[in-house]
């Protein structure tokens, strides 16, 4: 039997048998380099970069992470690309990415390795800010902590409140 998504009216109480729910596909950043960065989260994920048979990676100005259980990570070429600029928001950032570890110092430490590089601000103790070679900010958050809330009022407004996009094991 297949569960039929519902809808409760908050108002009425009624509950309302609705369409098959959106089903998240995949996350795309832009970048001027899209093999270069796809190549950096791979060796920060070990999610594969999905190449095409004959076709150089170089040339493609899109090209994917695919994970069987997860949404797919893109990377889109864009001429005249400018990174966000995190956190004084000349450039605002538009999303982040957050990456659940379990020791925060070895996930720094391979973050690093791999070629991100840390954020001079960090506004939390559970979690730390990088930036990957593009320039967009990515968090490592430890695990067991993405459902505490936090005790410092800093950290509770600048807490990413959305879940990992992939497991990040070092």
């Amino acid at each position: 039997m297949v569960a039929v998504p519902r809808w409760r009216n908050i108002d009425t109480g009624d509950t309302v048998q609705t369409m098959t729910l959106p089903k998240l596909h995949l996350v795309a950043l832009d970048c001027p380099d899209p093999y270069a960065l796809a190549q950096f989260y791979a060796a920060l994920t070990g999610i594969p970069v999905e190449t095409w048979p004959g076709v150089d990676p170089q040339d493609m100005d899109g090209i994917d992470l695919v994970h069987s259980s997860l949404p797919a990570l893109s990377f889109q070429r864009v001429e005249d690309y400018v990174p966000p600029t995190w956190p004084d928001g000349t450039i605002q950032k538009q999303m982040h990415l957050d990456f659940v570890v379990d020791d925060l110092d070895e996930g720094e430490r391979h973050a690093l390795r791999v070629g991100a590089t840390k954020a001079a601000i960090q506004p939390g103790e559970t979690f730390r800010v990088f930036l990957d070679p593009a320039g967009h900010p990515f968090c490592l958050i430890r695990r067991g902590r993405l459902n505490e809330p936090p005790s410092d009022p800093v950290e509770r407004r600048s807490r990413p409140r959305f879940a990992a996009v992939a497991e990040l094991r070092c």
